[in-house]
């Protein structure tokens, strides 16, 4: 039976998160899901291409589940709002395990296609509830450990998961991995029914989340908030599809023996990375009371990591930097993809967390869909070098994008309550508050600029939103 869900003001004090009502269930409920999904990941393309079947086919099967994924990502907010989550992840779980027996009939393109894209369906479901739930769930000033420990359970998971698909490939074979994935997703669809019975937020005028000088404005649009870390995600997630799904091929190429099992503990320690990293990333967050600390140095180490791939495939350098290469990369992308996500939950409201996490996980899968397939077909026609230093170049380009915006954004002026930096951009303005100001220190009774041209005071962490104190009344 599900436990009763607390109300916002019974989470508030709340002394751990451990102890909201549902966290742990929604915990192993993803953790199961993730492992579904993680077994049939890189078991996929290497089924399509052990039945001689083109790199392409082994790229588009990602490519169409991830597909699948976003464009049911676009719905499952309104599906949250009508139904709740309960419904929308039991489902959903049911949807991510049960196709994957489909995959027992063969490997023909229709069937390989096919059922990735009902898996696909699942997976886009539960991504977007799951990260809006535990927003839900836990106390404001704890969304970062939250969110690390989300990234802990998927990142367990895929360290444990990626290299048992292919463990068991390669042992009992491919049917077999099929039935356990689907086992697996049978867990978590059994897990969701233990969380409590939640419907997203509904909106409050004005909400808690706004700046005391923004609640009677209207909101800047939301694509202007969300775009850089959007895009820092996809630039990492391409690349990321590429890695999942080519790296055990490609060192199993350079090392026909023991490649399988090399790339095996390859993508195991990626994700072992990935989820210390994430979770660390959140730890950050919280002490400073605000993300985005570590996104560009997080971007430049997957970078690195990239390029050194391409480089151990490219000039047979031993394959034990590719040890190196995966701490690299797996950290960064756990810690992008944390800050990413707390960056959107920053700045959207609470009642708008199941459209933050959609465009946080649409952003992530597109990017993982478009890059298996984009880089699949340079992967085909080049090398598996050239795929992912073509990866590395996508990287580079969400690398400069963070770093203009960073650089821009000490100089933004806001859209609103910014009278002071108009002002200044008015060069009559400016030159009144020059004359005012040399005035001021010659008169016997100087004029206080200070009150007249107010600057907006900083926009607070989420430690402190909802006990912002109001300005003094002689300041505005």
């Amino acid at each position: 039976m599900a436990p009763r869900a607390l109300t916002p003001e019974k989470i508030n004090q709340i002394n751990s998160v451990w102890q909201s009502p549902g966290f742990i269930a929604t915990l192993i409920a993803v953790a199961a899901a993730f492992g579904s999904y993680a077994l049939l990941l890189p078991v996929i393309p290497l089924a399509v291409v052990d039945a001689g079947e083109s790199e392409s086919l082994a790229g588009s099967a990602t490519g169409v589940f991830m597909a699948a994924t976003v464009l049911t990502q676009i719905l499952t907010p309104t599906m949250l709002r009508a139904m709740g989550y309960n419904p929308v992840m039991v489902g959903s779980a049911f949807m991510l395990g049960f196709p994957a027996l489909g995959h027992l009939l063969g490997l023909d393109p229709w069937n390989v296609l096919g059922f990735s894209a009902l898996r696909g369906v699942g997976f886009g479901a539960l991504t977007v509830a799951q990260s809006a739930l535990i927003a839900e769930l836990v106390p404001l000033r704890w969304l970062g450990k939250a969110s690390g420990l989300l990234g802990v359970a998927v990142g367990l998971s895929q360290m444990l998961f990626l290299p048992i698909g292919l463990s068991v490939s390669r042992n009992f074979g491919f049917h077999v991995v099929y039935l356990l994935a689907a086992a697996v997703a049978l867990i978590s669809a059994l897990m969701c029914l233990s969380i409590p019975r939640l419907r997203p937020t509904p909106p409050t005028t004005p909400s808690q989340y706004q700046h005391m000088d923004e609640q009677e404005v209207p909101p800047p649009a939301t694509w202007k908030l969300i775009t850089v870390p959007a895009l820092a995600v996809t630039s990492l997630s391409m690349t990321f599809g590429a890695v999942s799904s080519f790296l055990p091929i490609a060192v199993n190429q350079v090392d026909p023996v023991s490649g399988s099992i090399i790339g095996g503990l390859m993508l195991s320690i990626l994700g072992a990375s990935m989820m210390v990293f994430r979770f660390l990333s959140g730890m950050v967050a919280d002490r400073r009371g605000m993300p985005g600390l570590t996104m560009i140095p997080s971007q430049l180490a997957s970078l690195l990591g990239t390029l050194l791939i391409a480089a151990v495939l490219a000039w047979n350098w031993p394959l034990w930097l590719l040890v190196l290469a995966a701490v690299l990369f797996g950290g960064a992308f756990g810690m992008v993809q944390n800050e990413a996500l707390l960056s959107m939950f920053f700045r959207l409201p609470r009642s708008r967390v199941s459209d933050a996490s959609t465009l946080w996980n649409i952003s992530y899968d597109a990017g993982t869909g478009i890059g298996s397939v984009l880089l699949g077909v340079v992967a085909a026609s080049l090398s598996y070098s050239g795929a992912y230093t073509l990866g590395a170049a996508i990287i580079a380009l969400g690398l400069v994008i963070t770093i203009a915006d960073h650089v821009v954004g000490r100089h933004r002026i806001t859209e609103h309550s910014n009278m002071r930096a108009r002002l200044r951009q008015v060069p009559v303005a400016r030159k009144a508050v020059y004359g005012v100001r040399k005035a001021r220190r010659v008169a016997t009774r100087p004029v206080e600029v200070t009150k007249l041209l107010v600057r907006r005071p900083p926009r607070p962490g989420w430690k402190n939103r909802g006990a912002v104190t109001p300005p003094n009344q002689d300041e505005g």
